[in-house]
């Protein structure tokens, strides 16, 4: 499953597809922040830093301030694999963000989202 290619893919060329598809469900921009500040602990102007730095995804997780503690309620399939079943770390971390995005623009409701 290790896929290097995406660690090294710049975080800000995949936002705009999760702005999208959270977007196109009737979600916020403001909620898929909430998701990653919640999942990373980066904080809105340290995102912002990211983004303009054009930031890899392995570097985007490298230096998360605070990973969640509850990151391990974070289960189900995405991509065809069970996202707790997933041994590379960064691949792991990456899905468990995947996932979160899609259970946003499902509407799943965000307190179920942060695992409240």
């Amino acid at each position: 499953m290790v896929n290097t290619k995406i660690f090294k893919m710049a975080f800000v060329s995949v936002y705009p597809h999760y702005i999208a598809k959270v977007e196109k469900k009737g979600r916020s921009k403001e909620e898929l922040h909430t998701i990653i500040h919640w999942l990373t602990g980066y904080n809105e102007k340290a995102l912002q830093q990211i983004l303009v730095n054009k930031v890899d995804f392995e570097t985007f997780f490298a230096q998360a301030p605070q990973m969640n503690p509850n990151v391990s309620k974070i289960t189900g399939v995405i991509c065809g694999y069970r996202v707790e079943e997933i041994e590379d770390k960064l691949m792991q971390q990456i899905r468990y963000l995947d996932k979160l995005v899609d259970e946003l623009a499902k509407g799943r409701a965000m307190e179920k989202i942060l695992r409240a």
